[in-house]
């Protein structure tokens, strides 16, 4: 029976709530699966860095670079800052360390309720957004500006390397989907959209099969509102995904809601969209679908479908009823009592 090492980050805030219950389903499922997983808690996160002064030690690296796969919670609070002002955002750094190159964030309305906008129902609102990871204005993150200074800038950095990887997963994907993929930049304006423009042209060549279009991120911001359901895989820059990816939460249910998975040529680590939410940490309020159908995207990616797919049915089983919702979701199941009607549906 084949086994998979698999690292837990639960991180701060209710990161760790959500993972125990994420970690609660993934052992519902396993009896079911022919293989078996070992779990290894590894520090990493704001807390980290005051317990230790490193918010992401180098044996937690490691201990990723070495897994099967990870998973990983929520990392950074609002009050934990570097001396620039910035967040400890560590996630970022495993990304860029173990070259997880693309952010996949499925967004799937489960129920008419859960979604903001008039007329949509269950499965009605289906798509996947691909992030670059790597590159785009995130790139120059790292850069220091001295004190009194009158002028900070950051680079958008594109390279053909990092633009063709992204792009060619995103067709990919669509080509197992409704074959339709949209990329969404800013070639009127920056020189670097026009160059990630021109690399998407030349690759959808390779894939006469997938249709194709072409939305300046302005204009992808209102018509993920007006015609949600036009859309089936989206490809875009690094700031311009994070962006979208939340407001394409907002159609489902919020981030709650939202899964996603960082994936490299060797590695993969699957978290909640969310963020730490301090002002609800330890309350056993917040929804846990979000890592739980991260753990679904997790047993995708290695290998174990059957196991992604039932986690996803159940989901969909208990969310179906509109009485089942957290309170972000305008209910009242607990954190815990999410994640045990899922299992009790598994």
């Amino acid at each position: 029976m084949k086994r998979f090492k698999v690292i837990l980050l639960p991180g701060d805030g209710i990161g760790p709530e959500v993972v125990s219950e994420a970690v609660r389903v993934l052992k519902a499922v396993e009896p079911h699966l022919e293989v078996r997983f070992d779990l290894e808690e590894q520090p990493c996160g704001a807390g980290e860095y005051l317990r230790s002064g490193d918010p992401l030690p180098a044996a937690t690296v490691e201990a990723c670079r070495a897994a099967d796969a990870t998973l990983l919670g929520a990392m950074g609070l609002p009050d934990v800052r570097w001396p620039d002002g910035t967040e400890m955002v560590p996630q970022i750094d495993i990304r860029e360390i173990l070259d997880l190159y693309a952010g996949i964030r499925p967004i799937y309305l489960y129920h008419e309720v859960h979604c903001p906008l008039k007329g949509y129902g269950a499965g009605e609102i289906d798509f996947v957004i691909f992030r670059e990871n790597c590159e785009g204005l995130f790139a120059s993150r790292k850069n220091s500006y001295p004190v009194g200074a009158l002028q900070v800038e950051d680079t958008l950095r594109i390279t053909r390397h990092g633009a063709e990887r992204i792009i060619r997963a995103a067709f990919e994907w669509s080509m197992k989907r409704r074959k339709k993929c949209t990329l969404v930049d800013k070639a009127n304006v920056l020189p670097t959209m026009a160059y990630f423009r021109s690399i998407f042209d030349e690759i959808a060549r390779e894939y006469p099969e997938v249709t194709t279009e072409r939305v300046y991120v302005d204009a992808a911001s209102l018509f993920l509102l007006q015609r949600p359901k036009d859309f089936d895989v989206l490809v875009t820059e690094n700031m311009f995904g994070d962006i979208l990816s939340d407001l394409a939460a907002g159609l489902v249910g919020g981030m709650g809601m939202a899964p996603s998975a960082d994936i490299g040529p060797r590695h993969g680590v699957f978290q909640p969209s969310h963020g730490t939410a301090p002002s609800i940490a330890g309350k056993g309020i917040a929804n846990p679908v979000a890592t739980i159908l991260s753990v679904a995207l997790m047993l995708d990616w290695l290998g174990v479908p059957q196991g992604g797919e039932m986690i996803r049915q159940a989901t969909a089983r208990v969310l179906a009823d509109p009485a089942n919702r957290t309170a972000d979701l305008g209910g009242a199941l607990s954190t815990s009592g999410m994640a045990s009607k899922i299992i009790e549906a598994l």
